[in-house]
């Protein structure tokens, strides 16, 4: 198991500069890809006040990190979280995500994964969607998965499933589905920021440190 660590997160001023001095070397879609994450990184970092407006940048952050041509491969957006997951994991040699999830965020993620009200089924029932009536029984499951997951150090795993809660978060906030500043949502919004804030500059780094790996083709790629 790796050693656990106490690190000081990334920030938008150090990902610039190392961005500018090394963009050179990019391929073009990874260099759009870095470039256009680092934008709304330092957009939110900006938004010292407002919870629910820094998660939604954080959120358009994580997006033009990770986001590939959808349409082209025939894969959903949350199905494409795992294979990401799975290459920045494997791709972290001095543990930083590890150390995210395990010591900085434990509690918070714990959090997240018990709470109903980022559980999509629950959802699903509220809206009188069939096959859902069992959402206690599923929700009980995945913690049982966690659980499993937890006990072998399984970090790309857990980083699937908290960023699947996130997506409910997401989606709730960007199609109008909370109130902006609500006292109902915030420890949700709140961790989820927290969690975001910390990974965001890790994962964008870890993409310029192999620039040379096929990350797949941004969406919208710059047209003159």
């Amino acid at each position: 198991m790796p050693k656990k660590s106490v690190e000081k997160p990334l920030g938008f001023e150090v990902l610039k500069a190392k961005q500018r001095a090394q963009r050179a070397a990019f391929p073009e879609a990874v260099g759009l890809r870095v470039h256009r994450a680092i934008s709304w990184l330092g957009r939110a970092e900006a938004e010292k006040t407002d919870t629910d407006v820094r998660f939604i940048l954080l959120w358009v952050g994580f997006n033009s990190a990770y986001a590939s041509d959808l349409d082209a491969t025939g894969v959903s957006e949350r199905g494409s979280f795992g294979a990401f997951f799975d290459t920045l994991v494997s791709l972290d040699s001095s543990h930083r995500i590890y150390d995210a999830v395990w010591a900085r965020f434990s509690q918070e993620i714990r959090l997240l994964l018990a709470n109903k009200y980022v559980f999509a089924p629950f959802w699903h029932k509220q809206n009188g969607i069939e096959g859902y009536d069992d959402w206690e029984k599923r929700l009980a499951a995945s913690q049982n998965a966690i659980a499993s997951a937890i006990k072998t150090f399984d970090t790309s795993r857990i980083l699937s499933v908290v960023f699947d809660r996130l997506y409910v978060l997401r989606n709730q906030l960007l199609h109008g589905g909370a109130t902006w500043n609500s006292s109902v949502n915030r420890s949700q919004v709140r961790d989820g920021a927290a969690v975001l804030s910390w990974l965001l500059p890790v994962f964008i780094d870890i993409i310029m440190d192999n620039h040379k790996r096929d990350w797949g083709r941004p969406f919208y790629p710059v047209v003159e």
